[in-house]
């Protein structure tokens, strides 16, 4: 295999080496303390369950549209579950890259027996996308680097002055783009209306400009945990769940910064083309991974929300820390005081565009 793979749970993994029956299963995700809780909530119970499965993981979500149509141009689809977030769901559901699902026969009932579509709701934002988790980006910064006077506004990443000092945000347009008009005079409300237009994508630029140079741009989402703990950049923004991580798993001098945290969904496809024993396997996975406990046992191990309402009275204590993980959640009435709902079609028409415009501006 040609990837980057990573074989997991090796006690697992002798077992199923040594069934006659054993089935790969390539699973995508987007590495870190995230996949971690992947792996403790899905993978291993899974394999279990399923002693003939041997679950191979990648790393490579943040590449997954590409790359999926990478493999699909050359007939050759390596990957059998991909963990997506949801305008890329919509991207490839709309290039028939992706398995359209039916969730109320494919998708576990709730334990009341209430179908999978109205236990997720609105969160189905694609007839490919099976959500999982609802998630922020988030920012935080290091408390022994801000001074007296700890940053309360998203629109301190612009503040050089007040806290000077390196940076990281996510090398791509999305949350980037929106901040950088919020802290122009851009109305939250206005934000998508204005960016729809080349003046109003010049004006984001033109405010990313102002502090192009002092940050450190970011592909994976442990990239600004370990630039934060190793006191590199004052500030950074990164997935919620990677945060929580670093400042309650690893008690670093870091604190959470909530303002205009960017709510996003994340979630699973199935890549169009597997051959019909991967995709029933891929399916029976699937059908396990977002069943009601399972995406509860998720938030055991990382802040994120489960995507199922019927998962949400099950979301306890850490599993390890023992800690009320309620908190800790970027639902938390106390965190989204002010939250930036992220447009999940708005992008999926924009971001092949804005993907390149982004680019060109790193490069220029």
């Amino acid at each position: 295999m040609k990837l980057k793979h990573t074989v997991i749970a090796t006690s697992f993994l002798a077992l199923a080496a040594g069934t006659a029956t054993a089935q790969d299963m390539t699973i995508v995700s987007w590495g870190g303390a995230y996949q971690n809780s992947q792996i403790k909530a899905y993978y291993e119970p899974f394999m279990a369950n399923n002693p003939g499965v041997n679950i191979i993981t990648d790393e490579s979500s943040a590449e997954a549209v590409a790359k999926l149509r990478a493999m699909n141009e050359a007939n050759n689809i390596t990957w059998d579950v991909v963990d997506v977030v949801a305008a890329d769901a919509m991207r490839l559901c709309d290039e028939g890259l992706a398995l359209e699902i039916d969730a109320d026969t494919q998708l576990a009932p709730a334990p009341d027996g209430t179908p999978a579509s109205e236990d997720f709701g609105d969160l189905i934002v694609s007839d490919c996308f099976i959500p999982q988790i609802v998630y922020s980006t988030a920012a935080a910064y290091r408390t022994d680097l801000v001074g007296d006077t700890p940053p309360t506004s998203i629109c301190a990443f612009f503040d050089t002055t007040a806290y000077p000092g390196k940076r990281s945000l996510e090398k791509r347009p999305i949350g980037n783009l929106e901040w950088a008009l919020m802290c122009d005079g851009v109305a939250k409300e206005d934000v998508y209306d204005v960016l729809e237009t080349e003046a109003g994508q010049a004006q984001a630029f033109a405010k990313l400009d102002t502090i192009k140079d002092d940050v450190i741009w970011w592909s994976a989402g442990a990239d600004t945990p370990q630039l934060l703990a190793d006191g590199e950049v004052v500030m950074g923004t990164t997935y919620n769940g990677r945060l929580f991580s670093l400042i309650v798993e690893q008690g670093q001098p870091v604190d959470m910064l909530w303002d205009a945290q960017v709510f996003d969904l994340d979630g699973w496809i199935i890549p169009a083309g597997l051959s019909e024993e991967r995709t029933q396997a891929a399916l029976d996975f699937v059908y396990f991974a977002t069943d009601t406990q399972r995406l509860a046992d998720q938030a055991k191990y990382i802040s994120y929300g489960p995507a199922r309402m019927s998962s949400a009275p099950l979301v306890g204590k850490h599993a390890e820390l023992g800690i009320d993980m309620a908190p800790h959640m970027p639902t938390d009435p106390a965190n989204s005081v002010n939250t930036l709902l992220f447009n999940y079609e708005w992008w999926a028409d924009y971001r092949d565009d804005l993907d390149a415009k982004f680019q060109a501006w790193l490069a220029s």
